[in-house]
């Protein structure tokens, strides 16, 4: 174990919401590892080299070896390092379900945040609000039936798999807020904010969580792109 844990790099960059779902893993599991800042408009050859696909960031470096995709590194991080606390559930079905609905918030929520960002006028971004609120309502439902009295988003006392890879994301609401002058994550789906607040109160999210000042800046800088 020693010997993994001597030689563990993340590349990736500060406001990034995939760093921050692997940066919360390795916190979680208390694996040291060395930090590497890409700058994603001048990549480097260390990224280019180690993730020649994608050329994106996070990437895992664990002893020269690279994984890259957050969701596939969170999963070689609890497979690598198989100790308390777990990200995943023991029971085959649990870890399913969590895995299902991750993929959801990733291929089903998260791009309509880009879309609500890029959304010409009040009448469309209205729209994409709308349809925001709509497909949370889903995730709610669906994680109320496949985990009824449980908080799927924590392992035990600890924050699991489901947490960080929709905490690392949903907690950030308050800044897009800001950015958008309109409320995105509303009471419309009261479960959804509760479990952001709840995650987001936890101290590891809290302190691994890029700075509000600091992300609001770097997202007004990306709506003025999308609005060129």
């Amino acid at each position: 174990m020693e010997e993994k844990q001597g030689e563990v790099v993340l590349i990736g960059t500060w406001a990034s919401n995939a760093c921050t779902r692997v940066e919360l893993a390795l916190k979680l599991k208390g694996i040291p590892y060395e930090y590497v800042e890409e700058d994603l408009k001048n990549k480097s050859e260390l990224l280019l080299s180690h993730n020649p696909v994608h050329k994106k960031v996070p990437v895992l470096v664990h002893n020269g070896k690279s994984i890259a995709e957050s969701l596939i590194i969170l999963e070689y991080i609890e497979e690598c390092w198989n100790t308390t606390p777990k990200l995943l559930p023991e029971d085959p079905h649990q870890r399913a379900k969590v895995r299902f609905w991750a993929n959801y918030y990733d291929q089903k929520v998260v791009p309509i945040f880009h879309i609500i960002f890029r959304a010409k006028g009040k009448e469309e971004r209205e729209k994409a609000i709308e349809d925001l609120s709509q497909v949370l309502k889903v995730l709610e439902e669906g994680i109320e039936k496949d985990f009824p009295g449980q908080n799927p988003f924590f392992n035990g006392e600890s924050l699991g798999y489901l947490g960080i890879a929709i905490g690392s994301n949903g907690c950030n609401y308050k800044a897009v807020h800001e950015v958008m002058d309109a409320v995105l994550i509303s009471e419309k789906n009261p479960k959804f904010l509760s479990w952001v607040n709840a995650m987001k109160n936890c101290p590891l999210v809290e302190e691994t969580l890029p700075p509000h000042d600091k992300l609001v800046a770097r997202l007004r800088v990306y709506l003025a792109s999308t609005q060129a």
